[in-house]
């Protein structure tokens, strides 16, 4: 089994969906309201390039309909909500260790 990438996550989602990548591009946009490029979600689905922002994750999640915090993991960082809580040190290893716990042994 190859390994689940956020860019394989996303190409395989929009081409269940029927999306081109032109279409999908049109519905994500930057904090600006910008649209992405096609050229960019292609950087993207290929692992070239990662969303620049949870708010991208978060578009992403909506339009294809998965799950943010799924999203967020596979791009390697916590959401917003999370790094803003700004946990001292214990508490942030009690958090993973009970997210090692409850994780070990599911792989594949």
């Amino acid at each position: 089994m190859s390994d689940v990438t956020l860019g394989g996550v996303i190409a395989a989602k929009r081409k269940e969906l029927g999306l081109s990548q032109k279409e999908l591009a049109t519905k994500i946009r930057r904090e600006d309201e910008e649209a992405i490029s096609a050229q960019y979600l292609n950087d993207i689905e290929r692992d070239r390039r990662s969303p620049s922002s949870d708010h991208m994750i978060s578009q992403f999640a909506s339009v294809l309909g998965l799950d943010a915090d799924y999203l967020h993991y596979l791009n390697g960082r916590f959401p917003e909500l999370e790094r803003s809580q700004r946990l001292p040190p214990e508490k942030f290893k009690e958090g993973m260790v009970a997210f090692r716990r409850k994780t070990e042994g599911k792989k594949g």
